[in-house]
């Protein structure tokens, strides 16, 4: 495991510096995750958390680490020796992995001493939001699909990590397998790819290139078509050596398009395979594809059963950045909680204060989402009595809920610095992500014009945040 305590910004570090010169070190602070609503968002899928505890519990400085902070200076001496014995002790709390999550509800809390909270902003939202962000895209583009969707975005991924840990994200959010032989390694997922238009061209022949490959790999033979002609000979050929597979007592698996009208071409290779004997073999179809593309090919009536998405996935191409961010919640002292407010002049920045739960409500007839309800920590929700909700800006817009039930989905991932939640293989937790979709409206999750899923704040929550605004506005 690498250690990434450096992986943050200097200003972590320099308010650390200050937060020590004050005697303020031991001060326990909680900070929350969150991201604000974005146009493109409906929903996202929670992703990261097991990255994050892996770089808190091995949180720790070397000494190479304490010498390169001495050279860039303005650290005291006292604050390095500090930073040699710091570890993470404090407690996290997050949805897991799969969940689907909604704008401005904390997905995720830290809760520690104040340098050690401070420290690990830059990296936690490093983790959360670049596989959220993924995980995210990939289940649009999984269900514009219907499913059968390959990732294939290593080479266009903005780096090795983000290649890496973009193929485990969008596992999670319902890919089927990567081009990415490390990251199907290292997390133990299906691995796809055949042949690239170089193996094609560097035979005498496309009928040749196709054989050669068809000797190696006589099992699931998948041939590239496209190389010069797709109907006139990429087809045919591909035809060709499926009969001699099929002669020597092999099946080929399929072809695949990579460029051209995906639509129009896979109808007439659909046709010519069909026609040759070969209905069983599938057409797979690449060249940057999204949620947007697949859509339109399928209304056109392509005929195709797995689809290679690579640019346009593994960078989330509309919506390059999720967005989200690490507020302060509350500060303690003498283990009295002391909640703390983010004021603006924009209604949406303003935080909600305190430590609090996230609860979804589902409907006992259906059990499907009602809502999500951000509570104060101390707060019950008692199923057996009417629970009102109203909207936590356009507060005239009410419900009472009466045939509910209540589930809180944040539960510990770290305690006293040790994760207590173990690691889960990433099938796991797209299994779990597509269970949880099912118990959501098709109206919320869908791509085009959602409702917009209902996030509120409790009575009490509501009201300590309406008295800080007020204050803070009477004390500016």
């Amino acid at each position: 495991m690498r250690n990434l305590t450096l992986l943050t910004d200097l200003y972590e570090l320099t308010m650390g510096q200050g937060y020590f010169n004050e005697g303020r070190q031991h001060e326990i602070a909680a900070f929350d995750v969150f991201f604000r609503p974005n146009s493109l968002i409906t929903y996202s899928v929670a992703a990261g958390m097991e990255q994050v505890a892996d770089y808190l519990e091995a949180l720790s400085f070397t000494e190479e680490d304490i010498a390169y902070l001495r050279s860039v200076g303005g650290f005291s001496e006292e604050f390095l020796t500090y930073l040699k014995g710091l570890r993470f002790t404090g407690d996290v709390v997050s949805v897991r992995e799969g969940e689907l999550v909604f704008p401005y509800e904390p997905i995720l809390t830290v809760k520690a001493p104040i340098i050690e909270a401070q420290l690990v902003e830059t990296a936690i939202l490093t983790f959360v939001n670049h596989q959220t962000l993924i995980a995210s895209k990939a289940a649009k583009i999984v269900d514009a699909a219907g499913g059968g969707v390959m990732e294939f975005g290593l080479r266009r991924a903005q780096g090795a990590d983000a290649g890496i840990y973009g193929a485990r994200a969008a596992m999670i959010g319902g890919c089927v397998g990567t081009s990415n032989v490390y990251a199907g390694k290292l997390f133990d997922v299906p691995v796809s790819g055949t042949m690239a238009h170089s193996w094609v061209m560097n035979f005498e022949s496309e009928l040749e290139a196709f054989r050669a490959y068809a000797r190696s790999f006589p099992e699931g033979c998948l041939l590239l078509v496209d190389t010069y002609d797709t109907l006139k000979s990429g087809v045919p050929h591909a035809i060709q050596v499926f009969k001699e597979l099929r002669a020597a007592g092999h099946e080929p698996k399929g072809i695949r398009l990579d460029s051209g009208d995906l639509a129009y071409l896979s109808k007439e290779a659909r046709k010519m395979l069909d026609a040759a004997g070969f209905p069983k073999t599938i057409i797979c179809a690449s060249g940057d594809l999204d949620e947007h593309s697949i859509s339109s090919l399928k209304e056109q009536g392509a005929k195709i059963d797995s689809w290679g998405v690579g640019t346009k996935l593994i960078t989330s191409a509309d919506l390059p950045a999720l967005g989200g961010v690490y507020k302060l919640a509350a500060v303690f002292e003498n283990g009295r909680e002391i909640p703390k407010i983010k004021l603006s002049d924009t209604t949406e920045k303003i935080t909600n204060p305190g430590m609090k739960e996230v609860y979804r409500l589902y409907d006992n007839a259906t059990n499907k989402a009602i809502a999500d309800l951000i509570t104060r920590a101390d707060e019950h929700i008692d199923e057996t009595k009417p629970l009102e909700i109203f909207h936590p800006v356009e507060t005239w817009k009410r419900m009472t809920l009466t045939n509910f039930h209540a589930r809180n989905i944040r539960t510990p991932l770290i305690q006293n610095g040790k994760a207590v939640r173990g690691h889960q293989h990433v099938l796991e937790h797209a299994a779990y992500f597509r269970a949880e979709r099912a118990n959501f409206w098709e109206e919320y999750t869908r791509r085009d014009m959602p409702h917009i899923y209902k996030v509120d704040l409790s009575s009490a929550l509501y009201d300590l945040k309406a008295e800080m605004v007020k204050r803070g506005k009477q004390d500016a």
